[in-house]
């Protein structure tokens, strides 16, 4: 369940203001927080089939690892002088989109 004031941080323009909430604030939501826990039985407690989630997780992972190897690819393949042309051509892409997604800023400075 949200906090309470968040509804009340609501403006009229639908954007979403910070609340500050003070020790007394946190103090109180921590000795709630307490309370439920002890009041909660594991041997009773009902918990959600979460393999739709482990499914994001794992694929999500899956997806950051393969993010890194295409990079140390593009990296290896510029290294031995393939051009943006050619990797675009390898990534199905157009060339300034690889360069874009893969290229390194110019960090050089101009004198």
């Amino acid at each position: 369940m949200p906090c309470p004031c968040v509804q009340d941080s609501i403006r009229s323009s639908g954007e979403e203001t910070i609340v500050r909430h003070t020790d007394d604030d946190i103090e109180r939501a921590a000795q709630r927080f307490e309370q439920l826990a002890d009041q909660l039985d594991p041997a009773t407690a009902e918990a959600d089939d979460t393999e739709d989630l482990r499914a994001i997780a794992t694929a999500s992972e899956a997806t950051r690892a393969d993010e890194a190897r295409l990079r140390e690819a593009v990296q290896t393949a510029r290294a031995h002088g393939r051009s943006w042309n050619h990797i675009a051509v390898a990534l199905g892409v157009s060339r300034q989109a690889a360069r874009q997604r893969f290229g390194q800023p110019d960090t050089r400075r101009v004198a």
